[in-house]
Order: structure tokens, then C-alpha cells, then sequence
């Protein structure tokens, strides 16, 4: 477990006030979580693919939880929070680790702040347009969140009696599902983020929404420009972000590095949880700043 501060704080910014935890110590890592997420998803992203030795902040994106969606709907904007929130934390220069709808804007960052960027650590993520069919059960999570609280609450419940069954979504192969469930770190924390979902699940609706409409519009990022070292880590069989989108990240960042995460799907931080922490420890200890 990374040494911090498991309660929140609200740190204010020029744009407005961020919420946010600090874990470890040393060089500054940001945690961007993705959809249906919060700055307790981010620390899980930091404890999950994170390694110690480093201080992640972990915070809770535009729409979600504490910070209100007015402080940024684009990656530009959401990028600028970011320095703000640096700024306002008096820390100069970061990694930047983000997960799935939080990728745009960590690469954003990268653009917009190359000094203040020393790495990149993208996961499961997305950098250009992904119209693909939303799923059934997505409609029926927001009408049972905005009509029906008593219907989050039972799943919730049914997530904490029987984690396998909850996980069919996360993971759909059973052998990989069986196997991330059972295993003793990589199944509580695959079970902690089941449970944060559809805690406060309001309060994370408005910054999925906002993260869906980005997925289906025209994102022009001028990757070749991106300076920052960066790892690229994505499974073969992610069914909401396509391998394709890190093949092609990959491929148009200079001296960026791919690790493929064979037969993983959107959740491959849990189900590959070894090979993902290794590296990403790897990638961090190599381009983290030197004290001088």
C-alpha cells in the first residue's frame, strides 16, 4: 500500500476548486481515472499500475464527484486545470498516468505543457474518434441513477455478495475472469473499483456523459509533437477502446513504447496486473527527473 492521505482535499485553483489525494513520496505522477470515475478510482489506478517511490496525485476529473464539470469539458481546458492544480500544489513537473477517458487530456497536456511533462503512462485509452454502439446496460444504469436509487444500491449489494458475477462485464473471458477474481491483490482491488461505481454514482454521471460525447467527436491531437517519454500499455481484446487506437498512438509519438497485453480487455490493469506494474515501474524509474 502507497503511504498518504486516503481522505480527500479540495485544492484551489485560478480555474476553480480540484479534488484530489496524495500517495507516496518522490517524483510527481497525475492519476487520471476514466469513465464513472473520481479521485478514488485514480488512486486505485495509482495503487494498481503504480509502484513506490513516487507521489501520485490522484484526482477527481472535471463532472466527477467533488470537481465541477464547468472547470473543463475539453481536453485543452481539462489540460489546464491540471497546470493550475500544479501550480497551486507548488509541484513543477509531473508524469502523467491516465486511464481509458482519461487519456485525451493527459495527452493534451503533454502539448499544450511539454515542461511540464517528464512522462506519459497511457492505458486501455483512446486518442482519436471511437463511434462504437454503446451498450443496452449503459441506458439502463442512467435511468436506474436518475429514477431509481434503490436500484444502484441493489447492485451494489449483489457486486459485494458474488465479485465473480459482477466482474462478467469487466472480464468477459472466464478462465482470465477466474483468474483476476482469485488472485490476492490484483481481485480486491478489481473489487474495490466494482464497489466505488455505484458509490455516489450521481456524482459521476455528468463527467461520463461529457467523456462519451468525446469519444465520438473529431479529436485532432498533433501527436508527432508530443515530446514526453511515453508507454502506451493496451490489451488485444479491449472491446471500448480498440487495440488499433494504441497501436496507432504508438506509432505516430516519437520513441514511444508499446506493451500489448495479450488476450486483455478494458480492465487488463487487473487481469495482466504483473506485466502492467513492471513495466510501468520501469518506464517511471527510468525518465523520473534526478535530484540535484
Amino acid at each position: 500500500m502507497l503511504p498518504g492521505d486516503s481522505q480527500p482535499v479540495m485544492v484551489q485553483t485560478r480555474r476553480g476548486p480540484v479534488e484530489c489525494v496524495s500517495l507516496g513520496e518522490g517524483p510527481a505522477v497525475l492519476a487520471l481515472h476514466g469513465a464513472m470515475g473520481g479521485y478514488d478510482q485514480a488512486s486505485v489506478l495509482a495503487r494498481t499500475a503504480g509502484v513506490p517511490g513516487f507521489r501520485y496525485i490522484a484526482i477527481s476529473r472535471p463532472g466527477y464527484l467533488g470537481t465541477s464539470l464547468s472547470l473543463g469539458r475539453t481536453p485543452a481546458e481539462q489540460a489546464e486545470l491540471y497546470r493550475d492544480l500544479l501550480d497551486a500544489l507548488g509541484i513543477e513537473r509531473v508524469a502523467v498516468m491516465a486511464i481509458s477517458g482519461g487519456g485525451p487530456s493527459a495527452l493534451q497536456f503533454a502539448l499544450s505543457y511539454p515542461e511540464r511533462c517528464w512522462g506519459l503512462v497511457i492505458i486501455s485509452s483512446f486518442h482519436s474518434r471511437f463511434a462504437g454502439r454503446l451498450p443496452m446496460a449503459w441506458y439502463i444504469l442512467k435511468l436506474a441513477v436518475r429514477f431509481s436509487p434503490f436500484v444502484t444500491a441493489m447492485q451494489k449489494r449483489k457486486a459485494r455478495q458474488d465479485p465473480e458475477r459482477a466482474s462478467r462485464r469487466s472480464i468477459t473471458d472466464p478462465v482470465l475472469r477466474a483468474r483476476t477474481v482469485n488472485d490476492p491483490e490484483a481481485g480486491p482491488l478489481l473489487r474495490e473499483v466494482q464497489r466505488m461505481t455505484y458509490n455516489r454514482m450521481p456524482l459521476r454521471m455528468a463527467g461520463t456523459e461529457n467523456d462519451i460525447a468525446l469519444t465520438s467527436s473529431e479529436l485532432s491531437l498533433p501527436l508527432e509533437r508530443i515530446k514526453a517519454p511515453m508507454l502506451v500499455m493496451h490489451g488485444t481484446k479491449d472491446s471500448s477502446a480498440p487495440y488499433a487506437q494504441a497501436q496507432q498512438l504508438a506509432a505516430r509519438v516519437p520513441g514511444a513504447e508499446l506493451l500489448t497485453l495479450d488476450g486483455g480487455e478494458h480492465f487488463c490493469i487487473f487481469s495482466h496486473l504483473d506485466e502492467v506494474r513492471a513495466r510501468a515501474g520501469r518506464f517511471l524509474g527510468a525518465h523520473a527527473p534526478r535530484a540535484s
